[in-house]
């Protein structure tokens, strides 16, 4: 970098002679490096005097200019306004003295005083010594209003601190200069001076220069001050204009530099958010942030346009932690302009809003302009070429370098075509990952309540980036790689769209979020004159316009309206749903669409120049001249008044059927003055309150319920009613004329005697009306034919089939239970020879057993015991056998006898089901072991004889 020198010299003032030298070290400042560009002298210079340059005018003064450098970092270029080549003049300088002027009025409390002071400059580069006349001044002390701690002074309406200079050396007149300072104890001290005198004048005073100053002339043609209004002309060359490569993907904006000569390039500042708190920031860098709070999105790191623009985050989803853009605030020229969505989940519900109170746009006020595209809010500031852009996606911010350059800081980084130093935080502190940085800019002056304090400032490379599952994206998030966005892709990469919309698939529950990716990438190429018409090849993005509407992807930001037609301040396009060929709209806040231009009516209906129409009862017109509606309240003809004859009526004023704008008067019957009603009604009967024709007051009448009435109760049609044993009564739908009730039928009741098989007709008692019918008998239906048992009576008697059913009666129940007769263990070998033959029921073979042995003999069978049964067979024993016995007589009649009979035996249990259903436990005796045993065969007079086939004769 070049640093130029300039020497300055001062001419010597008459020496005054002074009471007290006062010697005050200074040194000489070196000149101040700024971006204004000094053009070397080339060629033959041309010099001219006052008298040869006609109609001039001075322009700004050039000092020096260093010359830039380009630091190369990351293959970053870095971009600054070029400097031209000039040649470093030696410039002689003289002191000027500024004229103070102050629009404040002093009143006389100033006191002058005649003492004069001459002052006395020497020369010099290193020491400034002053030689000082003690001039008496006047001090005055104005006791000012303030309040407690700290105090501030309050002059003509504005406060200053304690030390502030509120009027410095303002000439009042006769070489007396005011000076007013607000003190430390908040009272204004005034003190008067003479004037210093002006140097006399030399260099070039016709353009306010001194000899040797080199300055822009006209028409990028520069000059420098010889002497006595003498310039040389310098001619003005510009350096090659060369191309940069943009970090953020656009393409490089042609600008010129301040005094519009030279033209260089420059990259915009472009910052991006959609989707699930995904930015890209001015320099292109990409990343994903997840706050619940209000974020500086930018601010000026040295403040000189006053911008700043905030973002408020909430969580908006009900599964996922994930946050969506709510606001985005504009702060710019003391107004604070909030562009919202009211509805974060769903299709958006945009509007702008300044002090909580909604703007009807377009908007325009200090230097701030709000236009609605449906889809999109757009926010520009013309004198700076600030553009902003907010809605359902997210938002965009659109800065020139030309001013913000190098001067940005917040979530959208550092405007400098540098990605490297984009992931900063407060106090110049670089971290590894913009996700982490964006915590430590939460936005201290606005909805401050709801935010979280930021985590404590790192050191440097003191926060890493957190770790990261893979996920896969949503099938849509492939289009912006696909042939759909191939012609943009040239232009401006799709790989951070891509990104967000990949971490959109994973953490977002709605599907339909990733559109947002799509829709941010496509307005992107759109702004960069590329229009891509994408939503036709997704089933999660069509956007629905109204029948006199139609899609657009890259329709004016600022559609033609009738108040409008052709004027168009916003370049920017946008998607949206835009009227029909051949309609505009009305205006811009109506939103509908016309043929032709005229007038809207309250209700926001079109009408045409000229038009009478009648509007809420006012006769109004549409006016050409004027360009809106012009109503006047309906006249109506004159009422004449009626007169009420009845008594309880009243005249009143009603809307007239024919006429509903107009009134007319009537009789009404006025409620109030109606006696009370007190009347009850039978059973049977209900009040019914009734106004008779041509009457006011009501009436109640007893009108009946249409029922029976029996004993003070009332009956339903074609229910029975309970009257005498032997007689049935029921209610008709017949009328009684006489009490308009329902009639009652009674009549005798018949008996029925005929009963069911297994039933008996029994009338118990004399009195009764009928008698019953009472089981006697079970019922058995074989092969289709009712049979009847008795009580112990078993069916079929005999028969082929050996089942049977057995009537028993419990508790005064017939109950058939039905068997199968179970045949004992048969052996044909322990048969005597032709002996075989079936049992008399015909169920079992029997036959002659051969002498046997008497043993332990088995059967399977049911354990019945009363009216339980066991769930299934179990194993019974018994004896049997022959055993070898004798009968003898002798003269005292004695006889002796064996039997086959159990020696030992146990006693088992077995649960039994009832048919109460209830389950008892029952014990039986297990035969284990069988023995001949001896046995009397006379027992209390009884003669025991044995079956005839078992007694043995000896």
């Amino acid at each position: 970098m070049s640093t130029s020198t300039t020497e300055s010299t001062t001419s010597p003032t008459p020496t005054t002679t002074t009471k007290h030298t006062t010697t005050i070290e200074s040194t000489t400042s070196q000149p101040r490096l700024t971006n204004e560009t000094i053009i070397p002298i080339t060629g033959n210079a041309t010099k001219y005097t006052e008298h040869q340059i006609l109609n001039t005018t001075t322009e700004s003064t050039t000092t020096s200019t260093p010359t830039p450098t380009t630091t190369a970092k990351n293959n970053t270029t870095l971009t600054e306004k070029p400097t031209s080549s000039t040649t470093t003049p030696t410039t002689t300088t003289k002191p000027t003295t500024a004229e103070l002027t102050s629009s404040s009025t002093v009143t006389p409390i100033i006191a002058t005083s005649s003492t004069t002071t001459t002052t006395e400059l020497t020369p010099t580069t290193t020491k400034l010594t002053t030689t000082l006349t003690p001039v008496p001044t006047t001090t005055a002390f104005i006791p000012m209003v303030s309040s407690t701690t700290p105090c501030f002074c309050v002059f003509n309406g504005i406060h200053y601190n304690p030390g502030d200079k509120i009027v410095n050396k303002n000439h009042t007149g006769s070489g007396i200069c005011l000076t007013l300072i607000c003190s430390e104890i908040c009272v204004v001290q005034i003190t008067t001076e003479p004037c210093p005198s002006p140097p006399p004048p030399y260099g070039c005073p016709k353009w306010n220069k001194n000899t040797n100053e080199t300055f822009m002339f006209c028409n990028c043609t520069m000059a420098r001050c010889i002497k006595d209004n003498i310039i040389e002309i310098i001619p003005f060359e510009c350096p090659p204009l060369q191309n940069i490569t943009c970090e953020n993907g656009k393409k490089p904006v042609l600008v010129y530099d301040e005094h519009h000569c030279c033209p260089y390039y420059t990259c915009d500042c472009f910052c991006e958010g959609w989707g699930d708190s995904h930015y890209i920031t001015f320099d292109g860098h990409f990343y994903s942030y997840q706050g619940n709070c209000t974020y500086i999105l930018l601010e000026e790191i040295r403040p000189q346009y006053h911008l700043k623009i905030y973002i408020d985050r909430v969580y908006c989803d009900l599964v996922e932690h994930v946050s969506c853009p709510r606001s985005v605030i504009v702060s710019y020229n003391n107004l604070n302009i909030t562009l919202m969505n009211l509805n974060h989940i769903g299709d958006a519900d945009l509007e702008a809003v300044v002090d909580n109170v909604k703007l009807k746009l377009p908007y325009a006020h200090n230097g701030m302009r709000v236009i609605s595209s449906g889809q999109d809010l757009f926010l520009s500031i013309p004198d700076l070429s600030v553009n902003i852009s907010f809605g359902a996606t997210g938002f965009g911010i659109n800065l020139p370098f030309q001013h913000f350059g190098n001067n940005t800081q917040g979530h959208c980084g550092t405007c400098n075509n540098n990605k490297a130093d984009d992931c900063m935080i407060p106090g110049g502190i670089l971290v590894d990952d913009c996700a982490v940085m964006g915590d430590y800019w939460p936005a201290s002056d606005v909805n401050s309540e709801i935010c979280t304090p930021p985590p404590a400032l790192p050191t440097v490379g003191g926060i890493s980036k957190p770790t990261s599952k893979p996920c896969q994206a949503h099938s849509y998030c492939n289009l912006l790689k696909s042939k759909l966005f191939e012609a943009c892709h040239s232009h401006l990469s799709p790989e951070n769209f891509f990104l967000g919309c990949e971490y959109d698939s994973c953490h977002e529950s709605n599907p339909a979020l990733v559109c947002t990716s799509l829709q941010s990438y496509a307005r992107a190429c759109s702004q960069l004159g590329i229009c891509i018409h994408w939503r036709n090849y997704t089933n999660l993005c069509n956007i629905e316009c109204s029948a006199d509407k139609v899609y657009n992807a890259c329709g004016p930001a600022e559609p033609p309206s009738c108040d409008l037609p052709d004027h168009n301040t916003n370049t920017v396009t946008t998607e949206g749903c835009f009227c029909l060929e051949g309609t505009l709209l009305f205006n811009k806040e109506s939103g509908v669409c016309v043929n032709k231009c005229g007038c809207l009516d309250a209700s926001g209906m079109p009408r045409k120049f000229d038009e009478v129409f009648e509007y809420n009862c006012e006769e109004c017109i549409c006016d050409k001249a004027r360009k809106s509606v012009i109503c006047k309240p309906k006249k109506c003809s004159n009422v004449n008044p009626g007169i009420c004859t009845e008594p309880e009526f009243v005249l009143v004023n009603v809307t007239n059927p024919s006429d509903p704008c107009c009134s007319k008067q009537i009789c009404n019957c006025n409620v109030s003055m109606c006696p009370p009603l007190d009347k009850k009604c039978g059973v049977g009967y209900v009040p019914v309150l009734k106004v008779p024709y041509g009457k006011c007051c009501p009436e109640i009448k007893c009108e009946s319920k249409k029922v029976c009435v029996h004993n003070n109760t009332e009956h339903e049609p074609g229910t029975n009613i309970p009257v005498t044993d032997c007689q049935e009564c029921s209610c008709t739908s017949d009328v009684d004329p006489e009490t308009q009730l329902l009639k009652v039928k009674c009549g005798s009741v018949q008996c029925n005697e005929k009963c069911d098989p297994g039933y008996e007709y029994i009338k118990k008692n004399l009195d009764d009306c009928c008698g019953k019918c009472v089981q006697t008998h079970c019922t058995v239906n074989f092969n289709g034919v009712n049979h009847t048992l008795k009580e112990g009576e078993t069916f079929p008697s005999t028969n082929q089939s050996c089942d049977r059913i057995t009537c028993t009666k419990v508790n005064g129940h017939f109950i058939t239970n039905k068997y199968t007769v179970q045949c004992p263990p048969f052996n044909i070998s322990n048969c005597q020879p032709g002996t075989v033959q079936q049992s008399p029921d015909g169920c079992c073979p029997v036959c002659v057993d051969q002498i046997k042995g008497c043993q332990v003999q088995t059967v399977r069978d049911y354990i019945k015991h009363k009216d339980c049964q066991s769930e299934e067979k179990l194993n019974l024993t018994f004896c049997s056998g022959d055993c070898t016995s004798s009968s003898w007589y002798t003269e005292a009649g004695m006889s002796s006898c064996t039997c086959c009979q159990a020696t030992r035996s146990s006693n088992r249990t077995v649960s039994l089901g009832c048919l109460n259903s209830d389950i008892v436990t029952h014990t039986y005796v297990y035969v284990e072991e069988c023995a001949c045993s001896r046995t009397n065969c006379h027992e209390m007079g009884k003669n025991y004889t044995l079956p005839e086939d078992r007694q043995i004769s000896t």
